[in-house]
């Protein structure tokens, strides 16, 4: 497997496109938007939570796992920012995801880990488990 250094900024698709054409062959069952959308903002963003706790765990000890859990968050945040339900938490979502896609190539724009955005979203599971 070929390793791609990134050292200029990319976009979020050429991330999402990245992941894909270096980890395709990673199996997950896929979320149907009704489903996703049955659920509350705290499930939704507890969900989203448990990928970004999967990739910190995974991140430079599994690259399969790491992409997995990377292209799955993704596939979440988008499902999440689709809902129209939370419409005016957009600003929210999208700084959220921006922060994620930060950390997961290092964190140099904002200085995010995948560890402090899992504390993030460990208080939406809480609170979606209460």
């Amino acid at each position: 497997m070929e390793t791609r250094i990134v050292k200029d900024r990319i976009t979020r698709s050429e991330l999402e496109n990245l992941a894909h054409e270096q980890y395709r062959d990673v199996n997950r069952t896929p979320v149907s938007k009704e489903r996703w959308q049955a659920l509350s903002f705290a499930q939704q963003f507890g969900n989203i939570g448990s990928e970004v706790g999967r990739a910190a765990k995974w991140q430079g000890k599994d690259e399969n796992s790491f992409w997995g859990a990377v292209i799955r968050a993704m596939e979440l945040f988008d499902l999440t920012q689709k809902d129209a339900r939370w419409s005016k938490r957009k600003p929210e979502i999208n700084r959220v995801k921006e922060l994620f896609v930060d950390a997961v190539l290092g964190g140099t724009e904002y200085k995010t880990t995948l560890q402090d955005l899992d504390k993030y979203f460990m208080q939406f599971a809480i609170i979606a488990m209460r």
